[in-house]
């Protein structure tokens, strides 16, 4: 994804941010406000569409806004739950463009990754990606962070093994797939427990900030999502590919 300045746009403390995750099973929705951060996370499975609209009007009614108070945007934009993805994105998309405010798009391996920061080891998120394929990337941690090291991938059991470095911290859901077969690969890799498998508002606004620091801020129209199954993901034009 190319990120593009917005113009007119500066970053200040006292601003407000609305950040939202939608590509696993949980909602994961975070704000920032006059250097506070508020979390929000809620298991919605299948039921994320029905759910997302009121848990916004809920949240923003806690905070005393209103939509037109919100600066700035941010959303997960995968890999991860294809129809999860779409749906972050429509919302977030609709809200930045009805009010005309910039948004950033954060891959979701990278708001995964942050939950195992600070450890001094490599950094493997893992997310199910069905069919015997996880999502990954690798981080290094320098000590002064995460470092992405690799792209975001698509991988067998097999090619995982081929590039996981040893003793590597294994998070994220694909962790309850593949956990077994990691174990058994002699490479001491550490598997993490489910408490650091899915994005956490938190680290999903400290990099929506970091980007906005950055200026390097796009709008509704270019903020575009990550799908690894090209192939899978076209809408296909119904008179081309009758039913």
């Amino acid at each position: 994804m190319r990120a593009a300045t917005v113009t007119g746009f500066y970053w200040r403390r006292q601003m407000k941010l609305l950040a939202l995750d939608t590509t696993t099973r949980f909602l994961c929705l975070g704000v920032y406000d006059s250097g506070r951060i508020y979390e929000y996370t809620l298991e919605a499975g299948t039921n994320l569409s029905r759910l997302l609209t009121g848990t916004l009007a809920r949240v923003l009614a806690a905070l005393g806004w209103q939509p037109k108070d919100i600066d700035c945007f941010a959303c997960g934009v995968g890999p991860g739950s294809f129809t999860g993805v779409r749906i972050g994105l429509a919302a977030v998309k609709g809200l930045s463009w009805a009010l005309k405010k910039p948004v950033v798009g954060i891959p979701t391996l990278d708001i995964i990754s942050r939950n195992a920061a600070g450890k001094g080891r490599w950094v493997v998120p893992l997310v199910d990606a069905k069919r015997g394929l996880m999502y990954c990337s690798i981080y290094k941690d320098n000590g002064r962070g995460l470092q992405r090291v690799s792209g975001y991938m698509l991988l067998s059991k097999a090619g995982l093994l081929k590039k996981l470095k040893p003793g590597s911290l294994i998070l994220g859901d694909g962790v309850g797939v593949f956990g077994s077969e990691i174990a058994a690969s002699g490479k001491g890799a550490l598997l993490l427990t489910q408490d650091y498998w899915f994005p956490r508002p938190y680290n999903l606004v400290q990099l929506a900030l970091e980007k906005f620091r950055r200026r390097q801020t796009t709008d509704a129209f270019r903020l575009k999502p990550i799908y690894l199954y090209p192939k899978e993901c076209q809408i296909r034009d119904v008179k081309k590919h009758p039913a």
